[in-house]
């Protein structure tokens, strides 16, 4: 590499771009580690920033400046975040003449970014553990442990991730609902180790999902479950809107529902569960034709002849598995509400199972891997709430978002029947 030096001796021409000495000399003693040589650069890039700071509040050295806002007060010691952990470089520092010291705007700057918790923040949510955090982040060698070491130990890495963590949840916990054109709510319960959680995700009228929120209880009671959805009207979800509200089979769910919206409500018990729940009842050798008479009747052109197979199917296991008939008919009414509503087959599919909660279950699998004891509570809320947005960034639209307008219509049908004649404004139309 052609090395040219420039007239005013302070920097490097290679090309057309002038370099400051100390990256030449890393250019000069590069020999394959190119993080190495980012690493200087860096820091002399940051440590040329603060000297330009220091000049433009104290002017040039050893010349007078009447207008000048400060002094020079020496230089100290300092760190930034590098590649998850920390840099030493040496930082100015200027103080104005009654002795308190004038912050550089390009180090706030530095210290706002807060590069070592998001960094962490990643790092753990895609299952790296504490203890090789050093090694995730460093050369495969590990040549750069001497020169940036810091803030990568066990302790050091929980904290950060602890605290941005809380401080993403807190937001996304408060943040506005009212702008969301939300045609579809599915709730669910998730288990984390010992802790039961409620979670909550919208599909809105173009067929994106959005994660709503999350609640800590005991079981899936409905005490937790109004508390939730006090919540979402309170965060700006109008209450007096019909919507379809896809849940599992647990009655407390469909009582702390009709309970907060009333008649509003469409309730859509989860298929997907109600056919897991009969089949582990059933003996291994009526698992598949049980399966094909679910299927059909899930697939059935009305509601009435959904009702007729059914209850076929309940009367001919009657003999055979008494318990497992009740269970057939038990909220009947809740299993076939997409096909009251006249959707669809393919929209029908979509939303007659809560897939995108369970799809949520995977994403919180992978990322909580590595946690081997759930301390208290709170670190439970913590972490879920980390797993839904993680969850968020690989949710996919909606399969048959194209036939979402056969929704809004049908929902907007029963608004009016509940509403009468009485006119519903044109904002109330999302949903």
């Amino acid at each position: 590499m052609a090395l040219k030096t420039v007239n005013q001796g302070t920097a490097v021409e290679t090309g057309t771009l002038a370099l400051p000495p100390l990256v030449i000399e890393g250019l000069e003693d590069f020999k394959g580690s190119f993080d190495r040589l980012c690493l200087q650069a860096g820091t002399a890039a940051i440590e040329a920033m603060l000297a330009a700071d220091a000049e433009q509040l104290c002017g040039k050295r050893y010349q007078r400046h009447v207008d000048r806002q400060g002094h020079r007060w020496g230089v100290i010691d300092s760190e930034v975040g590098w590649h998850g952990g920390k840099a030493a470089i040496r930082r100015p520092r200027v103080r104005v003449r009654g002795g308190a010291e004038l912050e550089l705007p390009s180090w706030t700057a530095i210290q706002k970014a807060d590069l070592l918790s998001r960094w962490a923040f990643n790092q753990m949510l895609i299952g790296v553990a504490t203890r090789k955090y050093a090694r995730s982040v460093r050369l495969p060698d590990g040549d750069l442990a001497g020169e940036a070491k810091r803030a990568t130990t066990k302790s050091s890495v929980s904290r950060r991730f602890v605290a941005l963590s809380t401080a993403k949840l807190k937001k996304w916990l408060a943040a506005d609902l009212s702008e969301l054109d939300l045609l579809v709510i599915q709730i669910d319960g998730l288990h984390v180790g010992d802790h039961v959680l409620v979670a909550a995700i919208g599909i809105d009228g173009a067929g994106d999902k959005h994660v709503l929120a999350v609640a800590l209880g005991a079981t899936e009671n409905a005490a937790v479950v109004k508390a939730l959805l006090a919540d979402l009207v309170e965060r700006g979800l109008q209450p007096d809107i019909a919507r379809l509200f896809i849940l599992d089979g647990a009655k407390a769910l469909s009582r702390a529902v009709r309970d907060t919206f009333g008649g509003f409500a469409l309730i859509q018990r989860c298929q997907v569960h109600k056919g897991r729940n009969i089949i582990e009842r059933l003996d291994p050798s009526l698992h598949a034709g049980v399966r094909k008479v679910l299927r059909q009747a899930w697939d059935s052109p009305s509601v009435e002849q959904a009702e007729r197979v059914l209850r076929n199917l309940a009367r001919r296991l009657d003999h055979d598995a008494p318990g497992v008939s009740a269970s057939i008919l038990e909220g009947l009414d809740e299993m076939l509400t997409v096909i009251r509503m006249g959707l669809p087959p393919e929209l029908r599919r979509s939303l007659g199972c809560t897939n995108a909660i369970e799809s949520l279950m995977a994403v919180l699998r992978q990322v909580c891997r590595n946690v081997k004891r759930w301390r208290d509570a709170r670190m439970a809320l913590r972490w879920t709430g980390t797993a839904m947005l993680e969850a968020k960034k690989t949710f996919r639209r909606l399969k048959a978002h194209k036939q979402l307008p056969v929704l809004r219509a049908a929902l907007l049908r029963h608004q009016q029947a509940l509403l009468g004649d009485q006119p519903i404004a044109s904002k109330n139309l999302a949903a």
